[in-house]
């Protein structure tokens, strides 16, 4: 499989995860029975699925694996799991609107940094003024 075709598809599954995150953290807050429609409850988990997938396929491409010789995919993976528990908070486990629009923040912050680290290579990226 082209190294191109899997990082572009990567990419795509990016920019999909983040505008699914956002529609839903949007219909969350308001307190919209229509966050419990089932292709909105299924399909973010098959892109972020498809997403890890391309981004393991990639990681091994590069021969770059975290906890081994890559900084910057170590603080990505690291990233991922603290903006999946934000996430989760935002989108199902917070009990009022305004904190789940909060954790809604923080997790798009993380999402920023770890497309910060994806662009610069570098874990610090994003954290220096």
């Amino acid at each position: 499989m082209s190294y191109l075709l899997v990082k572009h598809a990567h990419l795509g599954f990016v920019l999909l995860s983040l505008g699914l995150f956002v529609f839903r953290l949007g219909l969350s807050v308001r307190q919209s029975a229509y966050l419990q429609r089932r292709w909105l409850r299924i399909l973010p988990h098959v892109n972020d699925t498809l997403l890890l997938l391309c981004g393991l396929w990639l990681a091994s491409q590069i021969r770059q694996y975290p906890f081994v010789n890559s900084p910057w995919l170590t603080a990505k993976l690291l990233a991922l799991l603290l903006y999946i528990a934000l996430g989760t908070l935002a989108i199902k486990r917070a009990p009022s609107p305004g904190l789940r629009l909060l954790f809604g923040l923080l997790a798009l912050l993380v999402f920023a940094y770890m497309l910060a680290v994806a662009i610069t290579k570098s874990p610090l990226a994003g954290l220096t003024l």
